[in-house]
This record gives C-alpha cells, sequence and structure tokens, in this order.
C-alpha cells in the first residue's frame, strides 16, 4: 500500500490495479472511499482497462479474429502494477502487456497510472493515465476510473437525502441497460431534470446510469443541506456513469472513455461506442481530480 499525505488528506493506493483504497479526512476522522465490504461490493475505486463494461457473450472481434475477455471492466484491477516513482505527495504505478494480456488483449502497450496530491489545494487528488501504443499496429481501448464515494451515514437509505450536480447544465439525458441482457440500452433515454443542476439522489438511481457525450465540466455529489462533498472535475471524458447498490452508503461517480457493448451488438471492436485508438508509437494522456471538501 503507498501513502500520500498531506494536512488535509490521508490517500492510500494499493499496487493490486493501482486502486485508490482510502481516502482520510484527517480533520474530521471521516474515510471517503467505500471499504470494499463483500457483502454488498468488494472494491474501492477501480480502474477499468482495457475495456469499461462487458463485451456480450464474453467476446469481442478485432479484424475478424474473436478474442475471449469474460472480465468486466477489463484485466487491469486484477493485476499488480509496478510502482516506479514513489514520494510523499506523488506515487506513479506503470502496466506494460506480456504474453499472457496478449492471449485476451492483441495489443502491445504501457499503461502509466499517476496519483497526486495538488499542489494548491491540499483537499485535490489528481490522476493521471498515460496509455502508450508500443505495437506496430492501431490499437484499440478503453480506460475509465469507477470510485465509490461513502457517505458520511453509515445507514444506506441517507444517501437518499444526498444530491448530485452536474455543474453548468440544466437538464441531461441518460439510459440505463436491458433489462434482459444488462447491456447497454441507448434507444431508451430519459431526461434528468435538474434544479440549479441539480437532482436529489433517489431510489430510481439504483440502476446504472449512463451518460453519452456528457461534457460534463464537474459532477459533484451534495451533502443533504447541499454544500459540496466530493466534487470530479472530468472535463476530458467521452462518457460517464453514476451507479450504487440500495445496501450500500456509497455512490460511484465513474469516468469512462468508452463503455459496455449496446443490447445486441455483433461488430468489431472499432465499432464501439467511444472507442479509443493510438497508432503505432503514440500515447495519450486522460486526467481527472477529485476534490474532498470539508
Amino acid at each position: 500500500m503507498r501513502i500520500l499525505e498531506n494536512e488535509k488528506i490521508m490517500v492510500q493506493i494499493a499496487d493490486l490495479g493501482a486502486e485508490l483504497c482510502s481516502v482520510l479526512d484527517k480533520e474530521s476522522g471521516a474515510e471517503r472511499i467505500h471499504n470494499a465490504d463483500p457483502k454488498v461490493w468488494n472494491r474501492h475505486a477501480p480502474l477499468l482497462f482495457p475495456f469499461v463494461g462487458k463485451v456480450i457473450d464474453g467476446v469481442y472481434r478485432v479484424e475478424g479474429k474473436e478474442y475471449p475477455m469474460p472480465l468486466q471492466h477489463g484485466f487491469a484491477r486484477d493485476y499488480v502494477l509496478e510502482c516506479v516513482e514513489k514520494s510523499f505527495k506523488k506515487v506513479v504505478h506503470k502496466l506494460v502487456s506480456t504474453k499472457e494480456t496478449k492471449e485476451m488483449y492483441p495489443f502491445d502497450f504501457e499503461l502509466l497510472v499517476t496519483h497526486e496530491l495538488d499542489e494548491e489545494n491540499p483537499r485535490v487528488l489528481n490522476i493521471q493515465w498515460e496509455v502508450k501504443n508500443t505495437g506496430e499496429n492501431t490499437m484499440y481501448y478503453f480506460i475509465g476510473g469507477h470510485p465509490g464515494f461513502t457517505t458520511e451515514e453509515k445507514d444506506p437509505k441517507a444517501k437518499e437525502e444526498y444530491y448530485l450536480e452536474f455543474v453548468g447544465k440544466d437538464n441531461i439525458t441518460y439510459f440505463g441497460v436491458n433489462e434482459e441482457s444488462g447491456f447497454a440500452a441507448p434507444t431508451e433515454t430519459k431526461t434528468l431534470a435538474l434544479d440549479e443542476g441539480r437532482v436529489k439522489f433517489h431510489p430510481d438511481i439504483y440502476i446504472t446510469l449512463i451518460f453519452d457525450e456528457p461534457k460534463f465540466q464537474a459532477v459533484r455529489i451534495l451533502r443533504p443541506d447541499k454544500t459540496p462533498y466530493i466534487t470530479m472535475e472530468c472535463s476530458q471524458f467521452t462518457n460517464f456513469g453514476i451507479w450504487t447498490k440500495e445496501e450500500g452508503n456509497y455512490i460511484c461517480l465513474e469516468p469512462w472513455m468508452g463503455r459496455t457493448d449496446d443490447h445486441g451488438f455483433t461488430g468489431e471492436i472499432g465499432e464501439k461506442t467511444g472507442v479509443q485508438r493510438l497508432k503505432a508509437g503514440e500515447s495519450k494522456i486522460i486526467t481527472h481530480s477529485i476534490e474532498f471538501h470539508k
């Protein structure tokens, strides 16, 4: 476990999956990240790579050839990443392709995951992903975050008094998943009616909410009194998800580049919604930040 610390927060990141496992508010003594209770949800904030969500029948296609991907959200979250840089303010992890990964994902890659405490605001954690194509062919990939933010109350029902705020938005459309297959249902869109950018968290949100091309500057979780609790700056992302379980006292804000398959999808990887591409030798840096308000 790698520890980052300043006068306001103490952050713990595991080598397994470069997962953010804890953010302790040193002023209040409160934990801000879900505790990975296996009876509810056994993760804290997994890294999603090289897929976000599931692929239909656990198989996807690259240039006519099928590859198995039985794991939801890819495999990075279940690999131990090498820690290549460490200080009390910053930690960098690295994952590179191997013979084993290429049996599931036929691309040569290097992934660098950086967690760094902000220099100006001690309550902000900056997260950066750098994806490199180290192979000779165009690389297709997806990447995303899945942090679960625990509410201040242990009672799971208490989160229904919290609010979501979509900064700068008057209303937004979303969709869920097909009840039969569990895959995305983008033809069944709904509208979230916002009041000054806010909507109260309610039982209808106990499904995965999916936003395509959201263009969110930031998404916030607000306390019941409407003061900020968590702010995620996520302007770079092409897709976004919100998820929880009724029995859990947490809310997941999920910035994605790409997402799960559409219900009934049968095409190639390059035709998937939000797929990212890198030519041979290219790299891309993707960033977001999380503020843990007092």
